[in-house]
């Protein structure tokens, strides 16, 4: 009968377990351990190891546009799809709170009065001018309203009068025009005097426009940098709605 080579503290390792004539016909698994068969079980840390990831994750940190939040004004419809940022309504809701008493006191009133600079009447201002009115916006346009043998100046101070808020295309020739004091200067003067006008930014920038109005600059607006002319027209259409 064949007898263990290693009687006493077993085999050191697996291969002379299978070198010894006695043990070499076990289970590879089951009979054999080594030093008195002494128990082994996997190590297990006592700690679970964090990880932080500097890649894309970015511990919900957003990039660039794609994760602008959103906020409904109060003048919205129900079934408005029109998104505003909190900026934007905040900037706004004076604005809103003047049109809703205007409303109630002079209900007759144009509801916007566009200023813009006379390079832009057959660009960027009748474009602005048209998207309005689609939306049922009752504008003031110079290349509208103006006719033929009117006192310009004369006409324009009506459509001041006769209108709940102004809207101020700032353009490359807006920026222009300004220091000229010309006709956009004076009706700009106007409005803001009345505490009823929103910049929309256009083809410029705030910082460009800070050269040339600190004041017109002060006012939060809509920018068409940050979203479509067709979307500047929507919030515009809410913003004066009865």
């Amino acid at each position: 009968m064949a007898r263990c080579t290693a009687p006493y503290e077993g085999h050191r390792t697996a291969s002379g377990a299978a070198a010894c004539p006695a043990c070499r016909g076990r289970s590879r698994f089951g009979a054999y351990s080594g030093y008195g068969s002494p128990s082994y079980s996997t190590y297990t840390p006592s700690y679970t190891p964090s990880y932080s990831s500097s890649g894309s994750s970015g511990g919900g940190r957003s990039t660039g546009g794609g994760s602008r939040r959103s906020a409904k004004p109060r003048w919205a419809g129900a079934g408005s799809a029109v998104l505003y940022t909190p900026e934007q309504v905040q900037a706004l809701t004076p604005v809103r709170e003047k049109v809703e008493n205007l409303a109630a006191s002079q209900p007759d009133l144009r509801d916007v009065f566009l200023c813009h600079a006379w390079d832009d009447r057959q660009g960027s201002a009748k474009e602005l001018h048209d998207l309005l009115e689609a939306r049922g916006v009752r504008v003031w346009f110079s290349e509208k309203d103006l006719g033929l043998g009117v006192p310009m100046m004369r006409a324009i101070d009506k459509g001041l009068v006769n209108s709940r808020i102004g809207i101020v295309l700032v353009t490359p020739a807006m920026l222009r025009r300004l220091p000229a004091e010309g006709v956009a200067d004076k009706e700009l003067s106007a409005l803001l005097r009345r505490e009823r006008l929103v910049p929309v930014v256009h083809g410029t920038t705030y910082e460009e426009l800070e050269q040339v109005s600190l004041l017109l600059a002060s006012r939060a607006g809509l920018n068409t940098a940050e979203e479509s002319m067709a979307d500047v027209a929507a919030k515009i259409a809410e913003l004066v709605a009865t």
